[in-house]
């Protein structure tokens, strides 16, 4: 409830509601007007019809205004973004994406077992660190690394920001994609143009493995990648739309891609001004 009722306080929902209403206000009193010419005293008996055209007006305001799921589907290319609120784990049926360092750490202390990183061991491995690190070996055997990290603890090869490992479960996929750089203190951060370069690599790699099921991934900035004070969570909504649908533009990646955010990130969003957003990355 607190959620719809802080969308219903935004200044967005006021303005939808006021200018659909004055829209609709409009055609009707037209429409009266053309009556009006032909039947002077039509509307002279029946005065209560002005406010059944204000109540018109007001109800049909509130139903174009009113909050709802956030979603939008495209027509060029085939389709769909959408926020949704909950675990990104609980989404058993689609490909998932995990953001990675470039050094491909798994364990602790290098990987925070809160993280999302840390939930996929657990998760989707169960724990077994082992068959993970052996997984992402096999994946990376045919990609050269740039570097060897000297000085520091766990592994040490780097590889190249966007390489994507992808993690196959029967027909389910996960897309490791290394977004963030893991110093020789095993410190990740990362930057906006390291980010943005990532995603383009990560929508090859799923446009080629997913065989178009809908794919979904967390949001990003926040966490290690330190990116929090420049990429706050609308921002990192519109920046991954913005990406996918850039991509998809040219060539189609997926059905749907759908941004999972906790609980808390996805009632602090502003939920109609990110659906405009989505609803303005259609073709003009």
């Amino acid at each position: 409830m607190e959620p719809f009722l802080r969308d219903v306080r935004t200044a967005r929902f006021w303005k939808i509601l006021g200018t659909q209403a004055f829209a609709l206000f409009g055609l009707l009193a037209a429409v009266g007007g053309g009556i009006a010419l032909f039947i002077p005293d039509f509307f002279t008996s029946r005065p209560w019809m002005g406010l059944v055209g204000i109540i018109a007006a007001l109800v049909y305001g509130a139903a174009r205004a009113w909050p709802r799921p956030i979603a939008t589907r495209y027509q060029s290319p085939s389709t769909k973004i959408s926020l949704v609120r909950g675990d990104l784990f609980d989404q058993h049926e689609a490909h998932l994406v995990i953001g990675a360092s470039d050094t491909f750490d798994t364990a602790p202390p290098h990987i925070d077992p809160r993280s999302v990183q840390g939930q996929f061991l657990n998760r989707i491995y169960d724990g077994d660190l082992p068959k993970l690190d052996s997984d992402i070996a096999v994946e990376l055997t045919s990609i050269d690394p740039v570097e060897t990290v000297a000085g520091k603890h766990g592994k040490t090869e780097r590889y190249r920001l966007g390489t994507t490992v992808t993690l196959r479960q029967n027909a389910r996929r996960f897309f490791l994609v290394a977004y963030t750089r893991m110093d020789n203190k095993s410190s990740a951060s990362s930057t906006t143009d390291g980010v943005w370069n990532s995603l383009s690599e990560l929508w090859k790699v799923v446009r080629a493995e997913s065989n178009g099921r809908p794919v979904c991934m967390p949001m990003i900035g926040g966490g290690q990648s330190k990116l929090s004070s420049v990429l706050p969570l609308a921002d990192s909504v519109r920046f991954i739309a913005l990406s996918f649908m850039l991509a998809s533009r040219t060539r189609k990646i997926c059905d749907e891609l759908v941004i999972v955010a906790p609980r808390n990130e996805y009632d602090s969003l502003d939920h109609l001004e990110i659906q405009a957003f989505l609803n303005s990355l259609r073709p003009s």
